[in-house]
């Protein structure tokens, strides 16, 4: 299993930069490459991703919300994959540290996602984190 670390601070507190990532269908408008997320309901949810020329679908479930310090989740269906948000108070706002476990197990396709998948989740969680701060 790879894992991929981001973080970055927001000029927020944690409970403000929490209400707002705990609305998972809203991801969709943080990022390009997240086409939908449709809620599934009892907190879960069909991500559409677009990534590496292909579309990607998976079912996550979220596994723990400790309001305001962490999100986490897990897949049930589709690309394996588990992950948490982990906020921490910092004097200029809040420390958001994302934290994405996943494992392909196609070894072709692994190879090819493991170049890419680094620099697009940072993308991503970049993307994720300023539109997040813009809408604070």
């Amino acid at each position: 299993m790879a894992t991929i670390e981001h973080s970055a601070v927001l000029a927020a507190p944690p409970e403000r930069v929490f209400a707002l990532l705990e609305n998972v269908e809203d991801f969709a408008d943080y990022s390009d490459l997240i086409t939908s997320i449709d809620a599934l309901g009892d907190d879960r949810y069909r991500w559409h991703v677009h990534a590496v020329a292909m579309d990607w679908t998976f079912d996550v479930q979220v596994t723990e919300k400790s309001a305001p310090y962490r999100l986490a989740w897990q897949s049930v269906d589709g690309v394996s994959n588990e992950g948490r948000y982990d906020l921490e108070r910092v004097e200029e706002g809040t420390r958001v540290s994302l934290t994405i476990d996943y494992r392909i197990r196609n070894r072709l396709l692994e190879k090819a996602v493991n170049r890419a998948a680094k620099p697009l989740v940072s993308k991503v969680s970049a993307q994720i984190l300023e539109r997040v701060e813009a809408r604070l």
